[in-house]
């Protein structure tokens, strides 16, 4: 896939979040630091419920665009789901999960972009 294409994905993913009110959604462009993908997406829910919620919606959201599920971790817990869409990996977690494994450290040597920035 191409650099355009993965930024639409990391949007339709952030939206996706955003109409299922995910918390603190954070998008890393990761392309200068892994081959793994081109964005980590980041977002907690507040219970397993709209965990599961905000999954659903994502994945419901890429595939009307077109965009196929390559793998999923994660569900039966609804404590951190991962969803690899191949250029864009999203991670949901709940809030103490999301604390605990704290990926934005992990990845810090990512970039933390705005979703406008995917305007460019």
């Amino acid at each position: 896939m191409n650099q355009t294409q993965s930024k639409e994905m990391a949007k339709l993913a952030y939206h996706a979040l955003i109409e299922k009110k995910g918390e603190d959604i954070k998008i890393i462009d990761i392309t200068g630091v892994s081959v793994l993908a081109d964005y980590f997406i980041i977002a907690n829910g507040s219970s397993s419920n709209q965990v599961e919620a905000l999954v659903d919606n994502v994945e419901e959201e890429l595939h009307r665009a077109g965009y196929h599920l390559k793998q999923r971790e994660g569900r039966g817990s609804a404590s951190w789901i991962l969803m690899d869409f191949g250029d864009i990996i999203v991670h949901v977690f709940d809030k103490e999960n999301r604390l605990f494994y704290d990926l934005e450290r992990i990845w810090k040597d990512g970039r933390d972009i705005s979703v406008e920035e995917l305007d460019d």
